[in-house]
């Protein structure tokens, strides 16, 4: 034979087709990486993690977004108290807006001191757990 088909003679066959099959026969994985996935998932360690995760984002996100919604209804219902001039031109508006600025970053580095010392540590022991299987 020739072309892309190898040809054996019977009884024969090639090192690859040999380094292949044993390969794929002989390791039997003893769970698959979706099963030990979804052990972590229903752990209680993981159930704690997202619990705290949802302790602060969903309280913080209300919060931000309560304070977004109040300048913006002051925007369009409290234009008298919003031009009131604090120093020279800047006005209340101005300063309520910076500060929604101020907010967004005060909650970002405080999510981050929160999940340094709450979140990280337990996500960090949860994957070192799933690596250690996954060297076993």
């Amino acid at each position: 034979m020739t072309g892309l088909t190898p040809s054996y003679r019977a009884g024969e066959t090639s090192s690859i087709h040999t380094k292949v099959v044993n390969t794929l026969t002989t390791e039997v994985p003893r769970s698959t990486t979706s099963e030990k996935y979804l052990a972590v998932q229903r752990s209680d360690e993981f159930a704690g993690l997202r619990k705290t995760l949802r302790g602060f984002i969903f309280p913080m996100t209300v919060a931000f977004f309560l304070w977004y919604a109040l300048y913006v209804l002051l925007s369009a219902f409290a234009r008298g108290f919003m031009s009131v001039k604090l120093i020279g031109n800047i006005n209340v508006a101005l300063v309520l807006g910076l500060l929604q600025f101020v907010s967004t970053f005060v909650i970002a580095w405080y999510y981050s001191r929160f999940a340094a010392k709450k979140v990280d540590p337990t996500a960090d022991k949860i994957k070192a757990e799933l690596e250690a299987e996954r060297v076993k």
